[in-house]
């Protein structure tokens, strides 16, 4: 029987059998950055252990495999890159191995947030050793979608999925959408003087600015991008991780793996492609089991960025990138219980209808019935043949006299201007949220 295990804290689930085998472990991570950091820990606890990466001299990659074919570690760390060495794959063949971990298992399908090809040759190189070890997988975001893709692509047999649950009750999920992101984080970090937190932003140049804005008025920061040199990354996530910077300001370059369990807030500057990126991020908040705040600043313009970077990603992957993305923007939208919507999300069925815990949950905006704006959108789209998206709809709403509008006739539709008294941030407001409470549906065709 093998494992496929979907939890948080996932280390010592194939630290501990390690010790206990008689043969050797392969952890096979794409978490490179932090190889050495778990490797060094192992070593001083008495565990002999060692990873082979990119990072290795040629010098010290020999004396690595030499040292290994003496079979002298317990726990191996390999990114999965090194499977596609042949060489490599016959050192394994002379080992004992009792047992292959793979980490962040999510990475072998394309339906999780961090596809990587190199993943898919897993299984393979498994089917080819000629003594099968012990397989687990491990992964912190899983849907039932990639729970199967992990089962299937990885030819698990007959295994044993073990999901510890995703209801994290000490942290505060929020969406927030003010006018001015960077006045609402100065606002915020006023308020959480001293307090230790993570704020992620989706480009370089947006970590970069924030950085210098916080920086120039006094906030203990520092900064994480993979423009930077290794060594100021290195010396970022230090200082962070060892309170010597209260805030850090990262791309989602940083983070995987990371062990700081007091880590108070964890604000999105940006919103994420997707929910499973999401809830890993916002959950290196509160490890310690204390109240701590997930906070997303949500805003149009972060749709129109994400909507670009899928559109100049491969067009296989295009539609299940959309469907995500969308996923996300009904999260941002929806008037619903935000811990149910992550839970259903996720396939854990909710028992309650209010968390009481949540910003929609403990909202005092006033419930107003958009009934009759409702009536106006769904006669608007079904007047157009349910064949233009939420853009055009708009514009007719609105009663705009663009060139596309005129040239469809779309301005002698009876929908056309009925809404002309609402700004057209408002008319999309409205669309987002009869999406997200699934009144209409988007297909993108």
């Amino acid at each position: 029987m093998e494992l496929c295990l979907l939890e948080l804290g996932k280390s010592i689930c194939y630290q501990v059998p390690a010790c206990i085998f008689s043969g050797i472990t392969i952890v096979i991570s794409p978490l490179i950055s932090l190889m050495k950091d778990q490797v060094d820990t192992l070593n001083q606890i008495g565990i002999p252990s060692t990873y082979i990466n990119s990072t290795l001299s040629e010098k010290q990659y020999f004396q690595t495999i030499e040292n290994i074919s003496h079979n002298i570690y317990k726990i191996i760390y390999i990114a999965p890159e090194r499977l596609e060495s042949e060489s490599f794959i016959n050192l394994l063949n002379n080992l004992e191995i009792s047992m292959i971990a793979i980490d962040e298992a999510h990475c072998v399908s394309q339906w999780g947030h961090d596809f990587r090809p190199s993943y898919r040759k897993i299984a393979d190189i498994i089917s080819a050793l000629e003594k099968r070890p012990i397989v687990v997988a491990f992964t912190a975001t899983a849907t039932k979608l990639v729970e199967q893709d992990i089962i299937n692509l990885l030819k698990l047999k007959d295994p044993y999925v073990l999901i510890t649950g995703f209801d994290r009750k000490n942290l505060y999920y929020s969406v927030q959408t003010p006018s001015k992101k960077t006045d609402f984080i100065i606002d915020y970090l006023d308020k959480h003087t001293n307090e230790s937190g993570i704020i992620y932003c989706s480009t370089r140049k947006n970590v970069n600015n924030l950085y210098e804005k916080l920086d120039s008025i006094g906030f203990n920061v520092c900064k994480y991008h993979a423009g930077m040199s290794e060594k100021s990354r290195t010396k970022s996530q230090e200082d962070f991780i060892f309170d010597k910077k209260d805030i850090i300001i990262a791309t989602n370059a940083f983070g995987m793996g990371i062990d700081k369990s007091n880590v108070r807030f964890v604000i999105h500057y940006n919103m994420p492609s997707d929910l499973e990126s999401y809830y890993q991020e916002a959950g290196r908040a509160g490890r310690d089991g204390d109240n701590s705040e997930c906070i997303l600043l949500f805003s149009r313009s972060d749709v129109i960025t994400n909507k670009f970077l899928i559109e100049k990603s491969s067009i296989t992957t295009q539609k299940t990138e959309y469907q995500k993305l969308n996923e996300i923007i009904d999260y941002c939208n929806t008037s619903e219980c935000l811990r149910k919507y992550i839970l259903e999300y996720f396939g854990e069925k909710a028992d309650f209808e209010n968390c009481g815990f949540c910003s929609n949950c403990n909202s005092t905006i006033q419930v107003t019935d958009i009934t009759i704006d409702s009536q106006k959108i769904m006669s608007c789209i079904k007047r157009v043949h349910e064949r233009f998206g939420a853009s055009v709809i708009t514009d007719i709403l609105k009663g705009s006299n663009n060139s596309k509008i005129r040239n469809l006739k779309f301005n002698e539709l009876s929908t056309y201007g009925i809404m002309k008294e609402y700004s057209k941030d408002t008319i999309r407001d409205l669309i987002s949220f009869l999406i997200a409470e699934d009144y209409i549906k988007t297909v993108r065709k």
